[in-house]
């Protein structure tokens, strides 16, 4: 009878827990929906800070649309397919977050586009482009599109899995652009043509530069040519880019501009290759020398120091580039890749970058009995110097300026932040050659001499009326906030972007973070640092560290023994050489005994040198994968074994104390 009692009581106890652990699931489900741990050490699936700031601050609704041809790539045997697949995942758990993070002000639809639908008409109207896959017929979607209350549209027309890093970046990107129509404007003064040009030689026009383009995407770009006389006041940063012989007038202006809290981005440069000038008698094949630039008035008074006829050279930075005088690439101390070792990590302008790409750079200086903060951003190594810019002129072989190098053992600055109170280039008011300019404009506007008397009439009325509301500073308002770069190349498509065809559509793809350190400065002169923190995330990529050493090991050992194998080549066909060249019968073309003894020595030891490369290859794998088979041996043996001992342990622990 108790046996019986204990039975059912066993019976009803295992349906209980049942009921209970279904139970605990559902409402830890409910409860726990959304939560999860990210252990990745950068914290790869975590909303950044600013995209959390960016989502809070969301003050109207907006609609996503998430367009995913899930259908088309179901089934698909392609391993392109699959990839986009898994990717297409990773963006909606994304977005997903995205929609949790911001309090009900986002609504997410996700969208298949059917082939001939209205869905895929309504993609097309976004923007969207469908890709070819392998496999699949019909093309595939994978693109986001937004909207806002007041009807702006913004879109990315193709979601491209290899920029799985930015993927953060983009779609906070997107969404702050739709939170805040109005964008901000920055006032560019450029001597490069970077908004695109006509090309007389292919009959077209050129694109745009990629930082062009990046820099429109996020703020409302308005093009003040190189003269004007004043700097319009909804501008909130000033795009300096080789700024050449600027008037007086112009510069009177920016320096005015600065004085009243203006911010400024300043590119110049020594030697500009995009800007190359005409130099007549140079010999053919030959490039052109680049133009250099300067703001010598503005910098004296602004504390900094800066020489147009200087070029920073590094024998560390040093970037391999190749020349028509060969084939291999040779190291040139001019052209210089600058890593985050090179870079001031507290402040957000280079604080989470990675390389920067640069050329024919300029060195800047704090000047002395300067008042302002000079704060260096970007930096060359201790193996550098400066070089006359002279010494480029006609440089065929860049391996010349490795001739006699030697380094000043100290960093030069390339770029930095000059904050603080700075003092006005023009102390005694509007220099008198703007006025005189300006009234030479007046007149002419129109030849009529009575209409050009009211005409300067009126318009010293309207100077003497704005100079009494705008007084000419002699100092900075408030603190100053400028950023100058000695370089201009680096703005260049060549140097940091890689434009390709993917899918039907141009992709640029950043091989170096010099588009990033331009927006970067630019949202942080505009106060805004929100998208900064987000664009600078970790990467995807986590290597086997220690296979990578390894592989390194290896592969240092076999270049080691390759050298050999050439050095004794080399030395097999000098004495060939010699042999041949002392024989006193040269007609002769059959082999002497000699000469054949040192062939057969030279074959026996090549084998044995190739038997020893194939010996360090081998050790290379064998290495790699005993460390393969120690980790299965951890991963699988011994963790488990190690969880078992530790629950044995625990029980007979447990039965010790029970009595």
């Amino acid at each position: 009878m108790a046996t019986r009692t204990q039975q059912r009581l066993g019976a009803t106890s295992l349906i209980l827990l049942f009921v209970a652990f279904f139970v605990a699931v559902i409402v830890s489900n409910q409860l726990f929906k959304g939560v999860r741990i990210d252990l990745t050490e950068n914290h790869l699936y975590t909303l950044s800070d600013g995209t959390k700031r960016i989502l809070a601050n969301i003050d109207e609704p907006i609609d996503l649309y998430y367009y995913f041809s899930n259908e088309a790539t179901r089934g698909a045997p392609s391993p392109q397919a699959r990839n986009l697949r898994d990717y297409a995942s990773r963006v909606q758990e994304m977005l997903d977050e995205f929609v949790d993070e911001s309090g009900g002000k986002l609504h997410l639809s996700v969208i298949d586009p059917v082939p001939f639908s209205e869905d895929e008409d309504r993609a097309a109207q976004f923007g969207l482009h469908g890709a070819q896959l392998e496999s699949v017929s019909d093309p595939v979607y994978l693109g986001l599109a937004g909207t806002n209350s007041v009807g702006d549209q913004e879109s990315i027309a193709f979601i491209d899995p290899s920029k799985e890093a930015t993927l953060e970046y983009d779609l906070a990107k997107l969404v702050s652009t739709l939170a805040n129509p109005q964008r901000k404007i920055v006032g560019l003064v450029s001597g490069v043509s970077m908004t695109g040009q006509f090309n007389p030689q292919s009959q077209r026009m050129t694109q745009p530069w990629v930082v062009y383009q990046q820099a429109k995407q996020l703020f409302e770009i308005r093009d003040l040519g190189t003269s004007f006389d004043a700097v319009p006041d909804d501008v909130g940063v000033l795009w300096i880019v080789q700024p050449k012989h600027l008037s007086e007038a112009t510069q009177y202006a920016i320096d005015q501009f600065v004085m009243r809290g203006g911010k400024a981005l300043i590119f110049v440069d020594p030697i500009a290759g995009v800007d190359p000038a005409q130099n007549e008698g140079m010999p053919q094949g030959m490039p052109a020398m680049g133009q250099s630039s300067d703001l010598p008035r503005l910098f004296k008074a602004w504390g900094i120091q800066y020489d147009p006829h200087q070029v920073v050279t590094d024998a560390q930075l040093a970037l391999p580039v190749s020349t028509g005088m060969s084939n291999r690439p040779t190291r040139h101390y001019a052209y210089l890749g600058f890593t985050a070792d090179n870079m001031d990590s507290g402040d957000v302008v280079t604080a989470d970058l990675g390389s920067i790409y640069a050329a024919m750079v300029g060195q800047l200086k704090a000047a002395d009995g300067a008042t302002a903060t000079f704060e260096p951003l970007l930096t060359s190594s201790a193996s550098s110097t400066t070089m006359p810019s002279s010494k480029f002129a006609f440089l065929p072989d860049p391996s010349a300026l490795q001739q006699g190098f030697t380094p000043g053992g100290k960093p030069l600055v390339i770029a930095a932040r000059i904050t603080g109170t700075l003092t006005s280039a023009f102390p005694d008011g509007k220099p008198k050659s703007a006025d005189k300019a300006n009234n030479d404009k007046a007149a002419d506007a129109d030849g009529d001499a009575n209409a050009a008397d009211e005409a300067d009439d009126a318009k010293a009325a309207d100077d003497a009326s704005a100079d009494a509301a705008a007084e000419p500073l002699k100092q900075s308002a408030g603190p100053a906030n400028i950023i100058v770069v000695a370089d201009v190349d680096m703005l260049s498509d060549s140097l940091w972007v890689r434009v390709q065809q993917i899918f039907g559509q141009q992709i640029a793809s950043a091989f170096a973070n010099n588009g990033a350190f331009v927006m970067n400065a630019l949202e942080s002169l505009l106060g805004s640092t929100d998208l900064i923190s987000v664009r600078s995330r970790g990467s995807f990529s986590r290597p086997f560290t220690r296979v990578e050493k390894l592989r390194a090991a290896a592969e240092s050992k076999y270049q080691e023994t390759e050298k050999r194998l050439q050095d004794e080549l080399a030395e097999t066909e000098r004495r060939l050489g010699e042999l041949q060249s002392s024989r006193e019968d040269t007609g002769s073309l059959l082999v002497t005994d000699q000469q054949q003894a040192e062939i057969d020595r030279f074959i026996d030891q090549r084998a044995s040198i190739r038997k020893e490369l194939r010996a360090v290859q081998r050790g290379l794998d064998a290495d790699i994968e005993r460390l393969g088979t120690w980790l299965k041996i951890i991963n699988i043996g011994l963790v488990p074994l190690l969880l078992t001992l530790v629950t044995l342990i625990a029980l007979w622990h447990r039965r010790r104390k029970s009595p």
